[in-house]
C-alpha cells in the first residue's frame, strides 16, 4: 500500500495539489474515477487508483470519461471526472447537456488549467464553462483547499443537483503543501430512478428543463454569498483592496500582506455584495485574475469601478514579480527592488526526445524526405519532432486533429505542393483518442495520405500510462489490447497499405516510408518497439565511440539522441574547395540503452559496444 493512502484520519501529510483531490474524492466516498491522462491532471487519477472501494480508470478520451461518471452518477453513485483544460472542449458535448439534467449521486469534474502553458497547445480560461453552463466553481488555492474543496463540492452538487467544477492550475496540482487528512465518508449508491424527463433529453424535455437553469443560478448566487468559501480578510480599509481566487491569492497575500483580500473560492456565481463592501473600503479595488476578465467585467457590469486587466498581464501566472511592479505603475509608486531585479541567467535545456526513443529513426527519416513531403503533426511527444535537429513536423493543432488536417492539405491540392506527399504522424494513445475518426474520414473522401503510426505501447508524453493499445489497466491488471493491424484494416485501409515497421531498423523504416508516399491511396504504417522509460521496453549493451578514429561527419548528430554529445567542432576543405562542418563526438555511456540507431549512421564504423576494444 501507498503511504498516503494509509495516511490515519487527523494526521498531516505532505501532497501535492493532485496527490490532494484524490485523497478528497476517495474521503468522499466516491465510487466511480475516470480520466484520459494529461498534464497537469494526470496524477490524480494515478493515485486513486491506489486506493481501495473506487473504480479508477483510464478512458480513451475526456469525453467518454465525463459520459461514464454521469452513467455512475445516473445510478446515485458519487462520481468524479478529471481533465486538462484542453480535455474539456471534448468533453463540452456530455458536458453542456448534463447540466441541463442534474445529477443522481454527485458529480464532480476537476479541470486544470496550465497557466503559464508549461506542456499545453493553448492557455484557456476554464472559468468560462461555469458561466456558459450555469452552475457552481470552485477554486482552491493550495493542496489543504483542493482536498477540502472536493468534498464541498460533492455536497453542493446534490444539494442543487448539479454537477459542479473545480478549477485546478499547474501550480495547485503539481506544487506540494501539508494536508490534514480525515476518512472516508462512505457513500452508498441509491441506484438508477426512471426519470426520463430527467434523463431522456429529447427536445420536448430538455424545454422543460431550460428554466430551472436561471432559477438555480439564483439559488446559487445565494449561497455564494453567504459561505465560508468566499471570505473577506482583513477588517482596515487602505488604499488597495484585492479580489482574488486559486493559486493567485497566495501570491496576492505575499506580495500586499497588509492589504483587505476577498478571497473567492466559490467564484460563480460571485458574492457581488461583498465585492461592494469591499470597494466601499479602499481606494482602488483590483481584481488579480488567472487569466480572462471574467470576474472583472461581471463586476464593471454591475457598477462597480475595479482594475484588472488594466494594469495585469492577460497570460501567464501572476506571481508576484508581475504583480509588484504592475501594482506600483497604478499607484505610481517608483519601481521596488523586485521590478528591478534582473532575471536570473539559466542556462537554455530545450525539450527533446529520450536516448533511444523508437520515434528518433521516424523523425530522422522524414527529416531526410523534408523536400518530398508535408508532415502533419499531433499531440504527444514526437511532437517534438518539430524542433532541432530534425524539423520534421509542419502543424500541430489538437488531439487527433493530424490525420483531419493532412485530408485538408491532400484535397487542397496547392500547386506549388504538386511534388509533395502529405503525411500525418499519430502516436497510439492519440489514435484512440480521437484519430479513429480521422483516418476513417481519409479512406471514406479517398484521401491520399500516409499515416505513421507510432504505437509505443504507452501514454508517453504524460509519463508512460496505460491505454487499450497496451493490455494494461490502470493498476497493471491485464486488460485487453488493441490490434491496430487490424483496426487501420476495419477503418477502410487497404490491406497491401498496411505495413508494420521496426523504427530501429533505420534502411527498413526509410525505405517503407519512401513506398507508401509513392502510392496514390491511403495507408498506415505502424511502428511497433516500446517507450523506453515503461518495462516493456529492454536496453542492448550501450555503445561507445571510438574516439581517437571520429572523423567528425556529424551523421549520428542528426538522429537526435540526447546520449551523443559533440565534444569539440572542426572544419574541413573538400577538393571543390567546399567548407564542411566537423563534429566529433562521444556518447553518454550511462544514457545509452544500446537502440543501434546510431551505429546505421556512421560512415567510419567507430561506433561500438561500450565493452569492446
Amino acid at each position: 500500500m501507498n503511504a498516503i493512502v494509509e495516511a490515519a484520519a487527523q494526521t498531516n501529510i505532505l501532497l501535492s495539489g493532485n496527490e490532494a483531490i484524490a485523497r478528497g474524492v476517495w474521503e468522499a466516498g466516491a465510487r466511480v474515477a475516470t480520466a484520459y491522462p494529461g498534464t497537469p491532471s494526470t496524477e490524480i487519477l494515478e493515485n486513486l487508483a491506489l486506493y481501495p472501494d473506487i473504480d479508477a480508470q483510464w478512458s480513451v478520451n475526456e469525453k467518454v470519461s465525463l459520459e461514464v461518471a454521469i452513467g455512475a452518477s445516473m445510478s446515485g453513485a458519487r462520481a468524479f471526472c478529471a481533465m486538462k483544460h484542453v480535455g474539456m472542449n471534448v468533453a463540452s458535448d456530455a458536458f453542456m447537456t448534463q447540466t441541463l439534467c442534474g445529477v443522481g449521486g454527485g458529480l464532480v469534474i476537476v479541470v486544470c488549467d496550465d497557466v503559464g502553458l508549461s506542456s499545453s497547445q493553448n492557455e484557456q480560461d476554464s472559468r468560462y464553462w461555469g458561466r456558459f453552463a450555469k452552475l457552481p466553481f470552485l477554486e482552491p488555492a493550495d493542496s489543504q483547499e483542493a482536498y477540502e474543496m472536493i468534498q464541498r463540492a460533492f455536497e453542493i452538487s446534490e444539494q442543487f443537483d448539479v454537477p459542479v467544477i473545480v478549477r485546478a492550475t499547474t501550480r495547485i496540482c503539481h506544487v506540494k503543501g501539508l494536508v490534514r487528512v480525515g476518512e472516508r465518508n462512505v457513500h452508498e449508491p441509491s441506484g438508477f430512478v426512471f426519470d426520463p424527463a430527467k434523463w431522456v433529453m429529447v427536445p420536448g424535455n430538455a424545454k422543460k428543463r431550460l428554466p430551472k437553469l436561471p432559477e438555480r443560478l439564483k439559488a446559487l448566487a445565494a449561497f455564494s454569498a453567504q459561505t465560508d468559501l468566499n471570505r473577506l480578510e482583513g477588517d482596515d480599509g487602505g488604499p488597495l483592496g484585492f479580489v482574488v481566487g486559486g493559486p493567485a491569492y497566495c501570491h496576492v497575500s505575499e506580495a500586499f500582506p497588509d492589504s483587505p483580500i476577498l478571497k473567492l473560492g466559490f467564484s460563480h456565481p460571485a458574492p457581488l455584495d461583498k465585492v461592494r463592501q469591499l470597494a466601499g473600503r479602499v481606494d482602488k479595488l483590483i481584481v488579480v485574475e488567472e487569466t480572462e476578465p471574467l470576474l472583472e467585467n461581471e463586476f464593471r457590469a454591475a457598477g462597480i469601478a475595479v482594475h484588472g486587466k488594466d494594469v495585469l498581464p492577460s497570460n501567464g501566472e501572476l506571481t508576484p514579480d508581475v504583480l509588484v511592479p504592475a501594482i506600483e505603475r497604478l499607484t505610481g509608486k517608483a519601481a521596488g527592488e523586485a521590478a528591478k531585479a534582473a532575471a536570473a541567467q539559466v542556462f537554455p535545456r530545450p525539450p527533446t526526445m529520450c536516448p533511444a526513443c523508437p520515434h528518433l529513426g521516424v523523425y530522422l527519416s522524414l527529416s531526410r524526405l523534408r523536400k518530398k513531403v508535408i508532415i502533419s503533426g499531433d499531440i504527444g511527444c514526437y511532437t517534438l519532432g518539430a524542433g532541432h535537429p530534425w524539423q520534421a513536423l509542419d502543424t500541430t493543432i489538437s488531439m487527433g486533429a493530424s490525420l483531419g488536417v493532412a485530408l485538408g492539405m491532400d484535397k487542397a491540392a496547392a500547386e506549388a505542393d504538386a511534388n509533395k506527399a502529405v503525411v500525418a504522424v499519430i502516436g497510439d494513445s492519440t489514435f484512440l483518442h480521437m484519430g479513429m475518426q480521422g483516418l476513417l474520414n481519409i479512406t471514406y473522401n479517398r484521401g491520399n495520405v500516409t499515416v505513421l503510426l507510432l504505437d509505443n505501447r504507452a501514454v508517453g508524453m504524460t509519463g508512460g500510462q496505460e491505454n487499450p493499445g497496451t493490455g494494461r489497466d490502470i493498476r497493471g491488471g491485464a486488460a485487453p489490447r488493441v490490434d491496430f493491424i487490424k483496426l487501420v484494416e476495419a477503418l477502410g485501409v487497404a490491406q497491401e497499405r498496411i505495413r508494420q515497421v521496426d523504427p530501429y531498423l533505420l534502411p527498413v523504416l526509410h525505405k517503407t516510408i519512401q513506398e507508401e508516399i509513392g502510392h496514390d491511396e491511403p495507408s498506415v504504417i505502424v511502428t511497433n518497439q516500446p517507450c523506453v522509460l515503461v518495462d516493456y521496453y529492454h536496453p542492448q549493451t550501450p555503445l561507445r565511440v571510438i574516439e581517437e578514429d571520429c572523423t567528425g561527419c556529424g551523421l549520428c548528430v542528426d538522429v537526435g539522441c540526447p546520449a551523443i554529445i559533440v565534444t569539440r567542432h572542426g572544419t574541413e576543405t573538400k577538393k571543390s574547395g567546399r567548407e564542411v562542418d566537423l563534429k566529433f563526438v562521444r556518447i553518454e555511456t550511462v544514457a545509452c540503452t544500446g537502440c543501434n540507431l546510431c551505429i546505421e549512421t556512421c560512415g567510419p564504423k567507430v561506433i561500438v559496444p561500450a565493452g569492446s576494444p
